[in-house]
């Protein structure tokens, strides 16, 4: 465990629709850095500079003032930020896990937690993460990508049948949290799959879907954790599913033979150099009945909540919560 007391800013909250979620990672991950013996700052940049929120009111969900994006650079750019000794990034989404908050702190020559600027950025973008997986000989489904302003269903349509058919996956390119991603199953549910992944970007992905077992691995430093399988209770790891209590069942290690679970982590720890990851996050994987892997993504900053993935991975092999986050925050002070 740290033996040195740190100032540590936690970042927490924003305005990406994951903003619930990180707020309830953060949750968890204050108490650790408390536990661990160090001063806790908690800052939510989408309140801009009236701050240090108040821990236990604000964990409670209630609201201190408006929540915009524009008032990062002002939280940021403050006296919020003196003298602390790192940042830890309790962020999930957009702004938070794509570079931008990254740019920010790296202009005020701040150490913070997680992949840095590039990395970040690559890993938001689903589609260019999944370029660099094919160029690292990373398996990764095939896919394509709309945009908004170019939007010609019955050329979607075409392209789904031409490349991959049906049922697809149809999502936003730069969201997590499975916001906004839809299993299109036919022709009639393309244009109302798409215009709800437009809600999210202006980017979306259509990519083919790979039936079997949801599996994901976790990358600490260099070190691949214990493959873990997700069995939703209906089928689809969705938002209601990752973030509801009881909603999907978690076996870790996995239930499978050796060799496939040493593969998925080599295929992890060179998904998440390919992206030039840093620090600790998670790939995820669909492993098809004959033990096919293809990677989907990597998570530069992975949930933190009680359901979350890492944090049980890390268990698996007799890693604390608050050994854990220790870990974090000592490889990003001491490389």
């Amino acid at each position: 465990m740290s033996n040195t007391k740190l100032k540590i800013a936690l970042l927490v909250g924003g305005s990406s629709p994951e903003r619930e979620v990180s707020k309830e990672s953060s949750n968890s991950i204050a108490k650790a850095i408390k536990n661990l013996g160090h001063e806790l700052v908690l800052i939510d940049p989408a309140y801009g500079s009236n701050q240090p929120v108040e821990e236990e009111k604000y964990f409670a969900k209630e609201n201190y003032s408006e929540v915009k994006t524009e008032n990062y650079v002002s939280a940021l750019n403050s006296s919020l930020l003196s003298n602390v000794d790192l940042v830890f990034l309790g962020l999930h989404g957009k702004y938070g896990e794509d570079g931008t908050v990254q740019s920010l702190l790296e202009l005020r020559g701040l150490k913070y937690t997680g992949s840095k600027i590039l990395s970040s950025a690559m890993a938001m973008d689903k589609s260019m993460s999944k370029i660099m997986f094919q160029h690292f000989d990373v398996a990764t489904p095939k896919w394509f990508v709309v945009y908004y302003k170019e939007i010609n269903y019955n050329l979607i349509k075409e392209k789904i049948k031409k490349f991959f058919g049906f049922p697809c996956v149809i999502k936003p390119n730069d969201q997590g949290s499975t916001v906004g991603l839809t299993i299109c199953r036919g022709e009639s549910e393309v244009e109302e799959s798409v215009k709800l992944a437009l809600q999210f970007s202006n980017k979306v992905m259509v990519e083919k879907y790979i039936p079997g077992r949801e599996v994901t691995v976790g990358v600490l430093g260099q070190q691949p954790l214990p493959v873990l399988e997700i069995v939703p209770k209906h089928g689809l790891y969705d938002y209601e599913s990752k973030y509801t209590d009881g909603m999907s069942e978690y076996i870790v290690p996995a239930e499978i033979p050796a060799k496939v679970s040493q593969h998925l982590q080599q295929q992890a720890l060179l998904a998440f150099n390919s992206v030039e990851c840093s620090n600790y996050a998670r790939v995820d994987f669909r492993l098809t009945n004959d033990y096919i892997n293809y990677c989907l993504e990597v998570n530069t900053l992975p949930g933190m909540t009680s359901h979350s993935l890492i944090p049980k991975m890390a268990k698996a092999i007799g890693i604390s919560f608050d050994e854990l986050i220790d870990k974090i925050i000592k490889y990003e002070l001491n490389g």
